[in-house]
């Protein structure tokens, strides 16, 4: 090796120590972050739930009618819908809403259209059962009940939550007190928190179709409804230090 090859070498050693320097703090700070893990820590989740009595209904009424021409038909639909919306105004506490509404051809073998066929709804919210039944019931010359189903309003909901919110909360603190001491621990702090809803699970839906409320259709009876509960669970997961 010659002298100028020693001197550039030795000159190349020199400048990268102290960039080989600079960087070993902040990777030695790097891998300490990424691998360093405080002792005492415990995970913990606790739940909450209940099952809460739904208090909303909804009333689908229906019409059907068959004619030849569909414009007539459309026409027909159309009042037999208003008909039942003007009625359902003057109860309190219900409030009606249109609903789906369709009409389709019917074909025979030949594939030409014989009739037109159509169907329209409306439907009837009530937190007050028995007048949205009792309407129901007046409503059967008019239409026809297909389907009835129950829900859990947000007030409610949101009720439920506050309450199982609390009972959740202390269930993480009974948990990480126990567990602490469990561990040999005095005592514990908490590290983080988190509260979440997993919203609501209905029970199935009663449903009735309009072959089942034939019978009933033919009277002012009213229309036999009882509603379900719904499931409201609240989550609270975090970790603590044990101390």
């Amino acid at each position: 090796m010659t002298k100028n090859t020693a001197r550039a070498l030795a000159f190349a050693l020199v400048c990268a120590a102290p960039a080989a320097l600079a960087l070993t703090p902040a990777m030695a700070r790097a891998q300490s972050t990424g691998q360093y893990q405080p002792a005492g820590v415990l995970s913990l989740n606790a739940q909450a739930s209940a099952e809460v009595p739904q208090d909303v209904v909804d009333i689908t009424l229906f019409y059907e009618q068959e004619a030849s021409d569909p414009s007539a038909l459309t026409s027909t639909l159309n009042q037999r819908a208003d008909s039942a919306l003007q009625k359902a105004k003057g109860v309190n506490g219900v409030t009606a809403r249109t609903g789906s509404f369709s009409i389709y051809p019917s074909t025979d073998r030949d594939g030409r259209i014989s009739a037109w066929r159509g169907r329209t709804e409306i439907v009837l919210e009530s937190h007050d059962f028995a007048a949205v039944s009792k309407l129901a019931g007046q409503m059967a010359s008019i239409m026809q009940v297909g389907n009835v189903q129950f829900s859990l309003s947000p007030e409610a909901q949101r009720a439920a939550e506050q309450k199982l919110t609390s009972e959740a909360i202390r269930s993480f603190r009974e948990q990480a007190a126990s567990s602490a001491q469990a561990f040999g621990y005095s005592g514990y702090s908490i590290r983080e928190v988190n509260v979440g809803h997993n919203g609501v699970m209905p029970r199935p839906v009663m449903m009735m179709s309009a072959r089942a409320m034939g019978a009933d259709a033919k009277s002012a009876a009213p229309v036999p409804i009882e509603g379900g509960t719904s499931t409201v669970t609240v989550n609270v997961s975090g970790s603590v230090q044990m101390k």
